[in-house]
């Protein structure tokens, strides 16, 4: 399987414009608290951790016990958001399209590697129709929180692609930095939810139609 690549994506804040729901969810999980409602940067700020790992550093003051409850119900209100809304967490401009391009090539293998739990990829991808569209499937359920590079070489085990060959997309710099403790590259996109400019990928896209060419040129168009 050594002519094989391995394209891995981060969902929120790459794929999947979630800001709405994510701020949403976080206000009806704060308030069932009583608690105060942190300020939208750092909320977003957190986006791509498990959710433990989040609220730790988002309410760092509180006690593990309410912190549980508070991902308890941000899981919850989040759940019930997407069920009652289909209009939250579009995809981003050309994401669909690409996907369906990067798919269609018989050299180039798709993977997710994301801070939402199980269920949450699930209702994702059933929305946007992408159900068993990627080759991996790695969520925070079954890993520590990125960047532990857990997920990436997990992901590597289960399609059998070296890490040369393999890149990790996404907004955050914990996806830069989970990329790098695995040993694969990185393209950073500009639209997501950390600034661009701290993420230091290989490569840096700013829309979705030029990241095909951007793979070839980061980890070759033969891998």
């Amino acid at each position: 399987m050594s002519d094989l690549r391995l394209a891995i994506f981060d969902v929120d804040g790459t794929l999947v414009d979630s800001q709405a729901e994510i701020m949403a969810a976080m206000t009806l999980a704060f308030a069932s608290e009583g608690l105060e409602m942190p300020a939208r940067p750092a909320v977003l700020s957190i986006v791509g951790l498990s959710l433990a790992e989040a609220f730790a550093r988002l309410v760092p003051q509180t006690e593990t016990v309410q912190q549980g409850r508070l991902v308890g119900a941000y899981k919850d209100a989040f759940a019930d958001l997407r069920t009652n809304d289909k209009e939250l967490g579009p995809l981003f401009p050309g994401a669909r399209e690409v996907l369906d391009t990067l798919r269609a090539q018989d050299h180039t293998l798709l993977a997710v590697a994301t801070g939402k739990s199980r269920r949450g990829l699930d209702k994702v991808l059933e929305r946007h129709g992408l159900t068993g569209f990627f080759h991996s499937e790695q969520v925070a359920d079954h890993h520590p929180s990125k960047p532990h590079p857990s997920m990436i070489n997990t992901a590597l085990a289960e399609t059998g692609v070296n890490p040369r060959a393999a890149v990790m997309i996404g907004d955050t710099t914990y996806d830069m930095d989970m990329a790098r403790g695995a040993g694969v590259k990185t393209i950073g996109v500009s639209w997501g939810y950390h600034d661009a400019n701290t993420l230091q990928p290989d490569c840096l896209i700013d829309s979705f139609d030029v990241l095909p060419q951007a793979i070839d040129e980061v980890i070759g168009i033969d891998a």
